[in-house]
């Protein structure tokens, strides 16, 4: 079942989008992961750049950051500080929490903000346990992790208690530590990469009727001395990698949220949810330079949220509708201090504009419209109105303190046929087009903070928004032997927001900052399937080819150049075989992971020669095993061998290298 794409329950071969949905058998047994990134590490198409560890952004069909939409329980995990390019948001959502983790990749800009350009991410967390008797029923597991080159240990108990039909509660606790992560066989350790976490939730549910359903939910994420390891002295040379100049720079991390939501269904199909949600995402850099004066900045984001969706027969199909605010309250700031400690100066802002506010309003709706029994057309539009108010930042020409505000309307529209020329839902064939736009967030607007490698970026107050327009093709089909997955796509760009060298330095580091770059595209095509070789043993395989371009300036006042994209995935695949029996549950998969040499570099990326190797970042190659057994007692234990080769290796513009030959265990006990 595929819920992020339409906003309701519907089979994937009904979903006129390329989706996954990654269940949590999978998440837990099988992937391992633990962030929401991880998850998607085997899904084609999308690259999962690293920064640091617990700082990974996954880019999906060219985008990131803020061009993608993360939802956790379909409420927005992205804010208005959001930066361009990877940031480590997502990363704050643990992936042991979820049930559920469902991917629908292309423009989701109707439905879900105009701002998902590259795709959505939908983050289902844990519900209370669903009791079939008339009385209590309760249910709870415990979890442990461990991997020998991350050096990480794992933890997650579980609780949960429910009443017949009438309540539910559900609550969970989290706590990982990772040491300093082993590379390869030349790099070996990496210095200066672990951090610790906490995480915390629960979830209570309660029916008011036999159509009403009230939901109470809390989630805490706490991250303490996440390193940006590539900025600092303990960088790798790695290829011809610079390291940075800083003797330390740290984030501490946390992410908080409270929501209620009310869902209402009746028998003929209609249905009514509502939504009130608070989100606090606080995070506080601190920085010692080389000359051992340091530098400590927070931002703090309060996000009030509230929506409204409905779902409802239409004359001609089935509509859906609905509208949503999330308005933003944003403090930041920064202070200078001696090598001492003492206090030598407080910044105007922090890294985006201090006292500050950013509203976000939706309306939308849709229409599923049958024109045959196999024919469908969907149609749907969104109004989306985006205001910045910017207390107090720091003017990029005086250099005192300044204030701005500005809005923008503006409607996006997406149409998509779905065929299905055969009974029984053997073969789906889809196409369809999608508007995206993006108005400037706070980030874009006001930020004063470091950039890439050896970069401050400053305020860029007169840009304008962006837009794109994505066109698609694409095919399912489930037989008995085997299924598979293939999309074709093309996204054009136009007023496309990049940084720009200006000339000058601020604080010794190269000044960029941001304009509209005018036009440019990014185009692909993925695939995935897997076939049945008999018995129990099957075939298993995925691809994907990137490519794209953009105007970019070699300063503010030169005319455009055309160069490619910023961190487009290069040709990458993965193929396995795979074995495994229902009963008991036993799984043994080996499989090799591959991508080529990236070298089509944008002049940001050929800049970055902390994240980036002189010339491109090297092909790679890796051969991995795994397996997992069940017992009928509740435990299940999972044990992999990755990087078997134990080969040196970084995802395309990642600030550290992935782990070399990494022994990992997983043992879980349900009760």
């Amino acid at each position: 079942m595929i819920v992020t794409a339409t906003r309701q329950e519907s089979p994937s071969m009904d979903v006129p989008y390329s989706t996954q949905r990654i269940t949590e058998y999978t998440l837990r047994r099988e992937l391992m992961a633990s962030t929401l990134p991880e998850a998607l590490v085997r899904s084609p198409g999308v690259l999962i750049q690293q920064t640091s560890r617990g700082q990974a952004s996954p880019y999906i069909r060219g985008f990131t950051g803020f061009r993608t939409v993360a939802l956790v329980d379909g409420i927005r995990l992205n804010n208005s500080t959001f930066r361009d390019g990877p940031n480590q948001y997502w990363s704050t959502v643990d992936a042991l929490a979820m049930d559920a983790l469902e991917l629908v990749k292309g423009p989701a800009s109707v439905l879900y903000g105009s701002d998902a350009v590259g795709g959505a991410v939908n983050a289902l967390m844990r519900a209370p346990p669903r009791p079939t008797g008339p009385d209590f029923d309760w249910a709870g597991s415990a979890l442990y992790r461990f991997s020998s080159a991350e050096r990480a240990n794992l933890g997650r108990g579980e609780l949960g208690v429910a009443k017949a039909d009438r309540w539910g509660m559900a609550i969970g606790f989290g706590r990982r530590e990772l040491g300093d992560l082993q590379g390869g066989d030349d790099v070996n350790r990496q210095p200066y990469t672990g951090y610790g976490q906490w995480d915390v939730d629960a979830k209570f549910e309660y029916r008011l009727r036999t159509e009403t359903t009230a939901t109470f939910a809390f989630q805490r994420t706490e991250q303490d001395d996440v390193k940006r390891t590539h900025r600092t002295i303990h960088g790798l040379r790695w290829n011809g990698l610079a390291a940075g100049t800083d003797r330390r720079h740290e984030f501490d991390q946390l992410r908080q949220l409270t929501y209620a939501r009310l869902n209402h269904a009746t028998e003929r199909g209609d249905e009514f949810t509502a939504t009130a949600s608070w989100h606090a995402q606080d995070e506080r850099q601190r920085v010692e330079r080389a000359n051992r004066t340091s530098q400590e900045s927070t931002t703090d984001v309060d996000t009030l949220g509230l929506s409204l969706q409905g779902v409802s027969p239409s004359p001609a199909g089935t509509w859906t509708y609905g509208v949503e605010h999330y308005h933003d309250l944003v403090d930041s700031s920064q202070s200078n201090h001696a090598t001492n400690g003492v206090l030598i100066s407080t910044a105007i802002q922090g890294p985006v504009a201090a006292d500050s506010a950013y509203g976000l309003f939706g309306a939308f709706v849709q229409d599923e419209i049958p024109l045959t029994g196999r024919l469908k057309f969907t149609l749907g539009g969104r109004f989306t109105r985006a205001a910045a108010d910017a207390g107090r930042l720091r003017d990029p020409i005086s250099g005192n303190a300044t204030s701005f505000s500005e809005d923008w309307n503006n409607v996006v529209g997406s149409g998509r046929l779905l065929w299905q020329p055969m009974e029984g839902r053997r073969w789906t064939l889809f196409s369809g087009f999608s508007q995206s736009f993006r108005a400037p967030n706070l980030s874009d607007l006001t930020r004063f903070d470091i950039a890439r490698g050896g970069e401050i970026e400053t305020a860029a107050l007169d840009i304008k928004p962006e837009r794109f327009l994505t066109v698609e093709l694409g095919a399912k089909a489930r037989h008995g032997r085997w299924d598979a997955e293939a999309a074709l796509f093309h996204t054009s760009i136009d007023d496309l927001i990049v940084r720009t060298p200006t000339g000058a330095t601020v604080n010794g580091a190269a000044e960029v900052t941001k304009r509209n770059g005018s036009r440019g595209w990014v185009h692909g095509a993925e695939f995935s399937g897997s076939l049945k070789l008999g018995g129990n043993l099957s075939l298993f395989a995925n691809g994907a080819w990137q490519e794209g371009e953009a105007d970019y300036f070699a300063t503010s006042t030169a005319m455009s150049a055309r160069a490619p994209l910023s961190r487009v995935n290069p040709l990458s695949g993965l193929l396995g075989l795979r074995w495994e029996s229902s009963r008991p549950q036993f799984f043994v998969e080996v499989f090799g992971q591959a991508a080529e040499r990236q070298d089509r570099l944008s002049p940001d990326d050929a800049r970055d020669t902390q994240r980036i190797p002189p010339g491109g970042t090297p092909e790679w190659a890796t051969l991995n095993i795994r397996g997992g057994y069940g017992w009928d007692s509740g435990v299940f234990a999972t044990a992999a061998i990755d990087n078997i080769l134990d080969e040196d290796y970084r995802l395309h513009g990642s600030g550290i290298n992935q782990p070399g030959r990494n022994f990992r265990l997983s043992l879980e006990y349900r009760f």
